[in-house]
């Protein structure tokens, strides 16, 4: 007979990992039953009031032996070192995007996770976007025809109140870059959609962020992808004062569809042939990075994917081959990119 909670624990209680905490709580087959965060623990507000709580993992893993699943939401250097000790401990792992920031990591907790005969989840939550699941459902139709052209635009603002203070943005060990914090989501949603990417080319540059990161803040890109057609990202956190768009333009054989907005959340253009535009559900609200909206709006679907997974009632949503497939893509623009 199953067991009528999932037991989850969390290590890293920053502004995600307090996103899951909260959709853990609120799920009636999930219980947050463990907590590590390096902070003390009245750093932390109520989360933990009634959570037991560590600031060693190890500790953590020891002691909670009916944890099912733990989900990895420290800084993003440190999840194949976290996902690794967790899968050592025979727990189901759920880790936060980018999934490791480079492929051979990715490739040793996938290793593992085989070894030791436990699932492995990688966030990318934009997939449950209204307008994301309609141009999966779309592309799958092939009313499209040919891909054409593939242009994507992640135009956000990132400024001393994110990289200053007591973090770990900005750390080229810790954060990685720019792709991957900020915008792998939509390099992710981009291979769901159309498939591996070759023959890259790319101009990096850093305007404004010299004193702040390690790391560029800018970058134009193109390639081809592999199944066909042309593709860019434009992308820089350099935007001035407030996120502008994040857009996904697609010229095809069959028509040309546009999905615009802070996080592609509305769709600004479609024309098809023969094809009449559906009326999609509501989308979450877009927000600056502050907030719990927008994407991070989205972090209960994942949650019940786990649930969902680990009682039998479904499949991974966002599979571990392919949050390795996100870091490939973009440890590969980052090698065949030219810093100004």
């Amino acid at each position: 007979m199953p067991q009528a909670e999932i037991n989850f624990g969390i290590i890293g209680l920053g502004h995600i990992g307090k996103r899951h905490s909260e959709m853990i709580e609120r799920h009636p087959e999930a219980k947050l039953s463990a907590i590590c965060d390096i902070k003390n623990p009245e750093n932390l507000g109520a989360e933990i009031a009634s959570t037991p709580y560590y600031n060693n993992i190890d500790e953590m893993l020891s002691q909670e032996n009916e944890l099912d699943a733990v989900v990895v939401a420290s800084p993003n250097g440190l999840h194949a070192e976290h996902a690794l000790k967790c899968l050592d401990a025979k727990k189901h792992v759920v880790v936060e995007k980018p999934m490791t920031l480079t492929k051979a990591d990715a490739e040793k907790v996938i290793y593992k996770a085989l070894n030791v005969h436990k699932q492995l989840f990688v966030v990318m939550q934009n997939r449950y976007s209204p307008p994301n699941i309609w141009l999966k459902e779309l592309i799958e139709s092939g009313k499209l025809g040919r891909i054409f052209m593939v242009q994507i635009n992640c135009y956000w603002n990132r400024d001393g109140r994110y990289y200053t203070g007591d973090n770990w943005h900005g750390s080229k060990d810790l954060d990685g870059g720019t792709l991957f914090t900020q915008f792998s989501h939509f390099i992710d949603i981009m291979y769901w959609l159309f498939g591996d990417i070759t023959n890259i080319e790319g101009r990096l540059a850093d305007f404004n962020h010299k004193d702040l990161t390690t790391f560029e803040d800018s970058g134009v890109v193109s390639f081809e992808f592999v199944n066909g057609g042309l593709g860019s990202i434009n992308y820089s956190t350099a935007v001035y004062e407030k996120n502008l768009e994040s857009s996904m333009t697609i010229i095809a054989e069959n028509g040309s569809v546009k999905v615009g907005g802070q996080y592609m959340d509305k769709i600004e253009a479609c024309h098809i042939k023969d094809y009449v535009m559906p009326k999609l559900p509501p989308t979450n609200p877009g927000n600056d990075y502050g907030a719990y909206k927008g994407s991070a709006a989205n972090h209960s679907y994942i949650i019940e994917n786990v649930v969902n997974v680990l009682k039998g009632r479904d499949s991974i949503t966002t599979n571990a081959l392919e949050g390795l497939k996100v870091v490939d893509i973009i440890e590969k623009i980052y090698r065949k990119s030219k810093s100004l």
